[in-house]
């Protein structure tokens, strides 16, 4: 039988399901051919802000790579935008030239909404839907500057922590009263709010734009009130609509979107309509789960075997910078309705149930949503929750006052009960994947899809897993920190703490190591972990360190080494520069770079030479910068006060000063510092582990940032008024995360684990803190010294073993 010809307008994620149950179902039925006016397939678009913030790269959200696509015999028109639909001659026609087709599928999707506002056309206007979008705000943020948001719902504020978590100074515009006003509740709204402004976003409510300003591109956006805010980039985020351009020239019924019926056909039965571009009985879809909903019926359709798309009661469980939302059913107030508030100001968690004729009608909840599928099942089962009115609010672990086994609720759950928003998988799914042999987590992704969008919805599958399998089921466990033994890094430190162990061998006895002297592995966290806490008892062992650390230098792909000198807080003079470049000439370094610390690099360096270079700086008075350590590497820092009118505080000293105190010590992983004169934060302080913005009353102290294979942005740690107490808190806090974090955990992963709080509460006791600054300069009566003019004498270590140019002797 010869194939039908299929063609589908559009590469996207309700369409990219509908091929996947196509060429399951029968992967011989029809010859497709698929058109994209993006130059590229089908993609997870839910995944475009982790892209964006630098967490995840295109290639890491790619759905469908061009094998998938050759395997399947699909031809692609990638690139190509579609001119018209010519349904009498039953074909598409393509920039490139025309397709016939048996059937058609619409998966056009959806048009950002712009305002149209004066200046709306200007470069540096950009919307927020597709990767193209996404790699130009990559690119503005490049350049570094502001960005103006348009909009506070979902994608608004995705953008909006995209930005500024690669550098950018950002504000938020939305017109109504709070931000996600469709999803959340005022209180929920205000929490949010306070949670973004906390992380350095702007947000401006009840904020309606006038004009958008600029010369060749935009510099300003004017609000109706008259405040005109300077801005380098504007995101429109205010909303979307189905695109239907080509279903309207094409005839097809179109009201706000492509009318269907329930087997997803258009006015003509020849054409299908799948995703955002459609309506349905007076609905629009902008969720994935409806969507993949629809893509069933829609490959059930294209096989002759219609199916029927029943919209269900939808919630949203979102996770925006951060923070965990979830809102369902109908939250506003109304007669005959009642409220039920919890709220714990000091977590940060809110929740709201809306009661009526003993049935819970809608639900709001704020940084803690563990419980969220339970309510929603409440809500759509429209279950009586008369005899749990009492302590219906603390969710399914208290029902009638008791607390049951924590995995009762998962178990409660029936088979129809969605797990997976995002991919539209139900509790019975993965149950039968369970059935079918998946053991674990990694099994249940690869079979149905759930937890392999977003991942918000992990824990949930896990207690699952947990329910289905009861015994059988591991619970991922904390990894030990190596082969040698069991223990994890916390327990050895537990130990070492406890038992006073104040050298490996002692440790290794009192701990049960399996091996007789440790490994590679654990010999490199063992030595931190004894002289972090015993200073004064152990001894630094230099063969219980990596390489870079041994040599004192960070080793090249060719054997050679770069040579990093201090410069602290980023200062120098014309002598050092003098040495530098004299050093450069005499050892003939073939490259001299300045780094993003501002320092300059000698990239090249002979390994035997390293003496001898070190000797050369060390002569003008230069020390180790400790590039390769673990350890202190560099305090960024800007003019301040010394230069520049905006400065607010001397941040160039307080950089040196910081440098000349914490310099030598070592950390579990390295450690970067910076300290910006003002709000404006040109040193970047907000992505460093530590960070210090001045400002006229004082110094902003904020912990946890990155920048490498993570970004993440710091957290307010306190304000201090004084430079020596700003001095004092950040030794604190270095010397607690030296003495309880894990080895090779940056300060943000240690974070994540003991909560803010927790290092707050330690930082803010005074006794404490004062404790942990006596305890940190101990340890720095040890280590504050220059490494490279102690191995200066020791030249010969760094000789070659052996000349390996010579002949052997005949």
């Amino acid at each position: 039988m010869e194939k039908q010809r299929l063609v589908v307008i559009g590469a996207g994620m309700a369409s990219g399901r509908v091929l996947e149950h196509l060429f399951e179902a029968d992967p011989d039925a029809y010859d497709v051919t698929l058109f994209n006016a993006e130059a590229r397939g089908n993609y997870n678009r839910i995944m475009l802000s982790p892209v964006l913030s630098g967490e995840k790269t295109y290639a890491e959200i790619v759905t469908h790579d061009d094998d998938w696509y050759a395997q399947n015999n699909v031809t692609c028109r990638f690139g190509e935008k579609v001119v018209r639909i010519d349904r009498e001659l039953k074909v598409v026609e393509g920039e490139n030239g025309h397709v016939p087709y048996d059937k058609l599928l619409i998966a056009t999707g959806s048009a950002p909404f712009i305002i149209p506002v004066p200046g709306k056309d200007l470069p540096g206007v950009i919307s927020y839907r597709d990767l193209d979008d996404t790699n130009a705000m990559i690119n503005a943020c490049a350049k570094g500057g502001s960005a103006v948001v348009i909009g506070g719902g979902l994608l608004g504020l995705e953008a909006a922590a995209g930005l500024a978590m690669r550098g950018m100074s950002v504000t938020v515009l939305h017109l109504m009263g709070h931000l996600m006003d469709r999803q959340l509740d005022p209180a929920a709204g205000y929490l949010l709010r306070k949670d973004l402004e906390r992380r350095g976003i702007t947000v401006k409510t009840q904020a309606s734009t006038k004009a958008i300003i600029g010369e060749d591109k935009v510099e300003g956006v004017v609000l109706e009130s008259g405040e005109t805010l300077p801005t380098d980039l504007v995101v429109m985020a205010v909303g979307i609509r189905p695109e239907t351009r080509l279903a309207s020239d094409a005839q097809i019924e179109v009201k706000r979107g492509i009318d269907v019926d329930a087997q997803m056909q258009t006015s003509d039965p020849d054409i299908f309509a799948v995703g955002e571009c459609l309506e349905f009985n007076g609905m629009l879809f902008g969720l994935v789960a409806p969507l993949y909903d629809q893509a069933k019926v829609v490959a059930s359709g294209l096989l002759g075997d219609p199916g029927v798309f029943v919209p269900k009661e939808l919630s949203t469980k979102l996770k925006v910078t951060g923070c965990d939302l979830f809102s369902a059913g109908d939250f506003d107030e109304g007669e005959g309705r009642e409220d039920i508030v919890f709220r714990d100001p000091a977590r940060g968690v809110y929740r709201r149930l809306v009661i009526e004729d003993d049935t819970l009608i809608g639900a709001v909840m704020y940084g803690d949503t563990a419980d969220s599928n339970w309510f929603f099942g409440l809500i759509r089962d429209k279950t009586d929750i008369a005899d749990m009115r009492d302590t219906l609010i603390f969710g399914p672990a208290f029902r009638g006052g008791a607390a049951p086994d924590p995995l009762s609720a998962v178990a409660a759950l029936p088979r129809d009960a969605e797990i997976c928003g995002c991919n539209g998988i139900c509790k019975g799914q993965i149950e039968d994947a369970i059935a079918a042999g998946a053991t674990d987590l990694g099994m249940i992704k690869a079979t149905t899809k759930a937890s392999a969008s977003c991942g918000t919805c992990t824990g949930l599958v896990e207690q699952v897993l947990a329910v289905a399998l009861g015994d059988d089921f591991v619970v991922p466990a904390a990894a030990s920190i190596c082969g040698c033994t069991d223990m994890t890094h916390e327990d050895v430190r537990r130990m070492i703490k406890s038992q006073k162990l104040t050298s490996m061998p002692a440790v290794w006895q009192e701990c049960g190591w399996k091996t007789s002297c440790g490994c590679h592995v654990c010999r490199p966290a063992l030595n931190f972990y004894l002289l972090a806490d015993w200073p004064l008892e152990y001894q630094d062992d230099p063969q219980s360190r990596f390489i870079n650390e041994r040599k004192h230098a960070n080793i090249q792909k060719d054997g050679t080494f770069s040579v990093v000198p201090r410069m602290w807080g980023g200062i120098t003079t014309p002598d050092e520069l003098r040495a530098i470049a004299d050093a450069a000439d005499k050892f003939m370094v073939p490259t001299v770079k300045v780094t993003g610390g501002q320092r300059i690099d000698l990239l090249g360096v002979k390994g035997e030479d390293l003496p001898a270079i070190w000797d050369d700086l060390n002569k003008a008075g230069m020390v180790s910068g400790h590039a390769y350590s673990k350890g202190l590497r560099t305090v960024k820092t800007c003019v301040g006060t010394d230069h520049c009118r905006f400065g607010t505080q001397d941040s160039t000293g307080l950089g040196i000063k910081l440098e000349k105190t914490l310099w030598g010590s070592w950390t579990p992983h390295k450690l970067k510092l910076a300290v910006s004169g003002c709000p404006r934060n040109c040193a970047e302080a907000t992505c460093k582990d530590i960070g210090v913005i001045c400002v006229d009353s004082g110094y902003q102290i904020s912990i946890g940032g990155a920048a490498g294979m993570d970004v993440r942005e710091t957290e307010l740690l306190l304000q201090v008024a004084s430079e020596v107490e700003a001095i004092a808190v950040i030794k604190a806090v270095t010397q607690l995360y030296r003495e309880n974090a894990k080895y090779l955990d940056r300060i943000y992963k240690w974070m994540a684990k003991v909560g803010l709080d927790w290092i707050s509460d330690q930082i803010g006791d005074l006794d404490n803190r004062t404790a942990l600054v006596e305890r940190f300069e101990l340890s720095q009566t040890i280590y504050r010294k220059d490494p490279w003019a102690e191995h200066v004498a020791k030249a010969e270590t760094y000789q070659p073993v052996a000349d390996l140019t010579l002949e052997a002797a005949q």
